[in-house]
């Protein structure tokens, strides 16, 4: 005779799925937080997410979405898995993972749509060690920090957070903002002609006193990564 599982007979962990979208604005970093208006943590800044609705989401991917949608009434255009983080001591009510998806956006609008969050805010990177933040939300946001830091230097993701026509100086400054270093100009273009993602556009701006060449990514195109890392 087979015995039948019984999944009460266990004690299940809290599960939870958060996400750390960074922006580039007047020339910081900076990371979407919200302000938890319930307990545990209540008043503290943190990441948006929450539970998995095991009723209506059909994947922790869309759990993530729904979250950022209820909580910061932000769409982002991808999202990708950073890590999942665990312990008996990362939340009060009891052993916890979450599993933490991350992205790289244009800076926009926030606003909350639920009543368990009193604030949400883009937050500079820089100031994070001078807020109260819930959980283990500082460890992840720097663990989060640093692999965007790396895929800078090997991929062209940064250009998602640039607006729809950009230019090599507002990208070359976007990395540097990223990574906090300076990056080689030339390096730069040649990685751009050799990424076959862009398209010119024909008007031209007004940068440093000369005429600057614009671009726009092209529709449908994936993000390229390559072999070397940028030179700093």
């Amino acid at each position: 005779m087979t015995n039948t599982y019984d999944i009460n007979e266990f004690k299940n962990p809290l599960f939870t799925v958060d996400s750390v979208l960074f922006t580039v604005k007047d020339d910081a970093l900076k990371v979407l937080m919200v302000k938890r208006a319930n307990e545990p943590f209540i008043g503290s800044w943190g990441l948006p997410g929450g539970f998995v609705d095991v009723d209506s989401d059909t994947t922790t991917d869309v759990t993530a979405l729904r979250k950022l949608e209820e909580k910061t009434s932000v769409a982002p255009q991808y999202l990708e898995q950073l890590q999942a983080f665990s312990g008996i001591d990362r939340d009060p009510r009891g052993f916890s993972v979450t599993l933490v998806y991350f992205a790289l956006i244009a800076a926009q609008e926030v606003s909350s749509h639920i009543e368990t969050i009193d604030d949400v805010q883009w937050i500079d990177i820089d100031k994070i060690d001078s807020l109260s933040i819930a959980f283990d939300h500082k460890i992840i946001i720097e663990q989060a920090k640093e692999r965007l830091q790396q895929k800078a230097l090997y991929s062209m993701v940064p250009v998602y957070c640039l607006p729809e026509y950009f230019t090599v100086g507002q990208l070359k400054s976007v990395i540097e903002t990223i990574i906090g270093k300076t990056i080689q100009r030339k390096s730069l273009i040649r990685r751009i002609e050799s990424a076959d993602m862009f398209e010119t556009i024909d008007e031209k701006v007004k940068s440093g006193g000369r005429l600057a060449q614009q671009y726009k990514v092209k529709e449908g195109v994936d993000i390229v990564n390559f072999e070397r890392n940028l030179s700093t």
